[in-house]
């Protein structure tokens, strides 16, 4: 089976700052957009910021003994994207809800991940395996 790419449509409340977190920090090409939202191309996936006044959520899960954005979204990279973009953010002087770290280590399923908001408040994870086969092992 051949992945496909996965769409998300999530709110914003400045487009501006959505186009330069997204497309500058981030580095996603910008596709398509209108003066009320914006297509980015996330990793090969379809992410689309729409402009409105109900941007981010504040709720949070204990996981590993820390506290997880949620709801949150992401995008499971090669460790060596992840540590690019880690450090990419870090130099953007990025507010990270959770540091770039490992999780899980030494158990199933241990992970590089990092948490952060984008400029409306919605929380975003990307994480990286060491073995991509862990990504849904018990």
């Amino acid at each position: 089976m051949t992945l496909r790419p996965f769409h998300l449509a999530f709110p914003v409340d400045d487009l501006a700052a959505a186009r330069e977190f997204y497309g500058g920090v981030i580095g996603c090409p910008e596709g398509r957009s209108s003066d009320k939202w914006v297509d980015f191309d996330f990793f090969g996936h379809q992410i689309v910021t729409h402009l409105s006044d109900e941007a981010g959520d504040r709720m949070a899960n204990p996981v590993d003994g820390r506290q997880v954005p949620v709801p949150h979204f992401g995008i499971v990279l090669t460790m060596e994207q992840w540590q690019d973009l880690a450090d990419r953010l870090t130099e953007a002087g990025t507010d990270f809800a959770i540091e770039p770290t490992i999780r899980f280590k030494g158990k199933t399923g241990e992970q590089a991940t990092m948490f952060f908001r984008d400029p409306a408040g919605n929380a975003l994870e990307m994480k990286a395996f060491a073995d991509d086969a862990m990504i849904f092992a018990n």
